[in-house]
């Protein structure tokens, strides 16, 4: 029986278990993946406070060292359901077993936003990919398109000019939406090209990733792109649905909250990316986590 367990071990969760911790309580982070979610897929960050730089991996690193250092479990499960029990106890089931606990925090993040293609998922890593920190090094020389127009792409289109022959950096607006910074930066190299106001109509290619086709959202023309990969940039989409017995979702399948950190269940805790909010950053998940611990903290302390 463990005080709180933590669903997801990304900055949100790991700032949750550290915050716990310090208010000794007894923790348990369970995790399905890679620890620190997402912003592992970043080689540089440049806007955490204490770091004029540093990669994604290594502040995941730093989280998870901190939080074991002060005592907090971590297990690598996948959480298929969550269950509060008559006694006011949580239920968290794993693919191995049962987990117990008085609070629950949910702070499972979000994942990759697919296009919703044909072929898309069969050339995921064979030609499509999400991630230039794993696999640019297999594009060097060659010619790609990052899809987006927001940091995430930004940063991604970044990394990969430095080794491809051609980056194509394909936007459904007419404008790009990532910081000003990062987008001076791509004008400057002349190896990227930006389109606009195109949409990614088709995956070309049977048995091997050739290309794409793109529609003008205005023209409504449509162009063939020769590609040898494809990184995708478009978003992140949460997976909330085996929870939605003790809380609320919205449209878009985020867990209704404030920054109260609240569930529509009492004992019950979201942070970070998974739940409704304006600005996802690392800095605001971690915000999250700390809010939803003490929180937690609170109810046991009743």
């Amino acid at each position: 029986m463990y005080d709180i367990i933590v669903v997801g071990a990304g900055p949100a969760g790991l700032t949750a278990a550290i915050y716990a911790r310090r208010a000794e309580k007894s923790v348990l982070v369970l995790e399905k993946g890679m620890f620190g979610g997402q912003m592992t897929f970043s080689p540089k960050i440049e806007n955490y406070p204490g770091f004029n730089q540093i990669s994604g991996n290594e502040l995941a690193e730093k989280l998870v060292d901190q939080a074991v250092s002060l005592g907090a479990d971590i297990d690598m499960q996948e959480v298929t359901a969550i269950r509060k029990e008559e006694n006011g106890i949580f239920c968290v089931v794993c693919d191995d077993g049962e987990f117990m606990a008085h609070t629950v925090i949910i702070a499972t993040g979000s994942k990759h936003r697919l296009l919703g293609l044909s072929k898309e998922e069969d050339f995921i890593g064979e030609g499509i990919s999400f991630c230039a920190v794993c696999d640019g090094a297999f594009y060097v020389n060659k010619t790609v398109a990052v899809i987006g127009g927001g940091n995430s792409a930004l940063q991604e289109a970044i990394m990969l000019s430095d080794g491809c022959e051609k980056v194509y950096v394909v936007q459904n607006l007419d404008r790009l939406t990532g910081e000003e910074k990062l987008a001076a930066i791509l004008r400057e190299r002349d190896n990227v090209e930006f389109i606009f106001s195109c949409t990614v109509e088709e995956i070309l290619g049977l048995d091997t990733f050739d290309g794409i086709v793109i529609k003008n959202t205005e023209s409504g023309e449509k162009t063939r792109l020769d590609l040898d990969g494809m990184f995708v940039a478009i978003g992140q989409v949460p997976e909330n649905e085996r929870y939605k017995n003790l809380v609320s979702l919205s449209d878009r399948g985020y867990i209704i909250s404030d920054e109260s950190c609240l569930t529509d269940t009492e004992g019950l805790f979201v942070a970070g990316d998974c739940r409704t909010k304006n600005i996802r950053q690392i800095a605001t998940a971690c915000g999250d986590g700390a809010i939803a611990a003490l929180a937690a903290c609170r109810y046991l302390d009743k």
